[in-house]
């Protein structure tokens, strides 16, 4: 039984080791936004998806651009002998969350108030190293 469990863990060492993850916390973009450019580069690699974030006129887009290279540079800190050419990198997960909201209050007519609402997300993004290319 002790053998089994040494593997499994061993097993999910490796695991481990070939994807990293960055997050990007309370970004004052609102989620429905920031989702619009995740949905651009989900599951793309990561050449194409740095691409794709560097020419895109959303302001969305250098954010993640910038949380793209960091999870990048986090993957090549666990895996320093590999490269990442060979590795063949790719967006594997990328997620955005509401995070907190600054509630503010603008005039309207007659006396009243309208209630503001800006809001800001959390952005994690997963890379992973494709294992079936080592063939």
């Amino acid at each position: 039984m002790g053998v089994r469990k040494r593997e499994m863990a061993d097993r999910i060492k490796e695991e481990k080791k070939q994807i990293a993850f960055a997050k990007l916390n309370n970004c004052p973009t609102s989620p429905r936004k920031m989702r619009l450019v995740a949905d651009l580069v989900r599951g793309e690699k990561v050449e194409k998806a740095l691409h794709i974030l560097r020419f895109s006129p959303k302001e969305a887009s250098r954010r993640l651009e910038k949380l793209l290279l960091s999870a990048i540079a986090n993957w090549q800190a666990k895996n320093e002998d590999a490269s990442i050419e060979d590795a063949d990198l790719f967006v594997k997960e990328i997620r955005v969350d509401g995070g907190s909201m600054l509630k503010r209050l603008r005039p309207a007519p007659q006396g009243r108030a309208h209630r503001i609402r800006k809001r800001s997300n959390h952005v994690t993004i997963v890379v992973a190293a494709k294992n079936n290319t080592q063939s």
